[in-house]
């Protein structure tokens, strides 16, 4: 059996070589541009998550040649006991159709209920506050 720290040493090796179809997705959805926060490479033990946006707990898979569908579905499964969704595509899906991979994924963050309630800072900036002319 794998430990946590074992998985963690993983995820960090695997953030620091990801695959094209990885690169590919990231560069769509970092720095919020799906309007949600993604991390990389997200342990959720036993797991290692291509990408997990917590607001939502919404799992994106990017699946390659090698994986195997009966496990993937007992491994879903198990993540939607803890709450978590997950949504997967192929490497060829993410090759051939970026901006379909895009908006399905748009659909599936819109469709899923926030995880916990957004409330504002208790100290917002001041009016205009950061702002240049």
């Amino acid at each position: 059996m794998v430990t946590e720290a074992e998985l963690l040493a993983c995820a960090r090796e695997l953030r620091r070589n990801p695959t094209e179809w990885e690169i590919r997705i990231w560069r769509c959805i970092s720095n919020s541009q799906a309007g949600h926060k993604f991390r990389r490479q997200h342990v959720i033990f036993p797991y290692i998550c291509d990408f997990f946006c917590p607001s939502k707990g919404l799992v994106v898979e990017i699946d390659g040649d090698t994986h195997d569908p009966v496990s993937d579905k007992r491994r879903d499964a198990r993540l939607a006991t803890k709450g978590f969704a997950t949504i997967r595509f192929s490497n060829l899906e993410v090759r051939e159709n970026l901006e379909g991979v895009f908006a399905t994924l748009q659909t599936a963050l819109q469709s899923r209920p926030d995880r916990w309630q957004r409330v504002p800072h208790p100290n917002p900036s001041p009016e205009g506050e950061g702002l240049t002319s």
